[in-house]
């Protein structure tokens, strides 16, 4: 089963991801921690996205595909993938439906998790992470529990905001995301396997919703 998630900044989709490949025994497939990968790597597709990287440049689709198809093809004893952060155009939504043509795999659902504008910002501009563990936190909803210190390694005084988790910040980011994304919801809708979630309940909320719609096309 290969699933793409679709949504805004902070609507969830790393969340949802990191449950359902506990659930289903998935591996999601981060265009971002890919890259950041790929300076490591010692393939000659990790050593062309290092290099156009290194030049602060934009890495091409080509790189990002040939990043995707390695991840594939060692993909191991897995029932499918989850793409996070990819495809953001249709460009890159034919080329990845290429790929899993030509490795002999399907695309079984898109999902859309759709969130209010102003109610997003809120959840976004609350947000900080631990910066020992990466634990993420909530000024209103999910502050430490003990002031300072973080719940789950129990460093102190460890945490930190995103420098672009602001207003204006975010409001450019989400116009990039709708301009961006558009095509592709009618794209998937058109395929019918656009599935939609409301992306603003709790993380457990969420998964049910996710789980009870994937289930009724499988």
């Amino acid at each position: 089963m290969n699933i793409i998630l679709l949504g805004p900044p902070g609507a969830g989709k790393g969340t949802q991801a990191r449950v359902l490949c506990e659930k289903y025994s998935l591996v999601q497939l981060s265009t971002g921690d890919m890259l950041r990968e790929a300076k490591k790597a010692d393939s000659e597709i990790g050593k062309r996205a290092a290099a156009i990287m290194a030049k602060g440049e934009l890495v091409t689709d080509d790189v990002v595909i040939g990043l995707i198809e390695d991840k594939i093809a060692e993909g191991g004893n897995v029932e499918g993938f989850i793409f996070d952060g990819f495809p953001r155009t249709l460009g890159q939504a034919d080329a990845l439906e290429e790929l899993l043509m030509k490795t002999g795999q399907n695309l079984d659902h898109v999902i859309e998790l759709f969130v209010d504008d102003n109610k997003l910002i809120e959840r976004i501009t609350g947000r900080f992470t631990c910066s020992s563990c990466g634990e993420l936190y909530h000024k209103a909803t999910k502050p430490p529990k003990e002031k300072g210190l973080c719940d789950i390694c129990g460093a102190a005084g460890s945490f930190k905001f995103r420098q672009d988790d602001n207003e204006d910040s975010l409001k450019t980011r989400l116009l990039a995301y709708y301009r961006d994304t558009s095509p592709l919801i009618g794209f998937y809708h058109a395929k019918k396997i656009l599935r939609k979630i409301d992306g603003l309940g709790s993380i457990d909320e969420i998964q049910k919703n996710i789980k009870n719609v994937i289930g009724k096309f499988n």
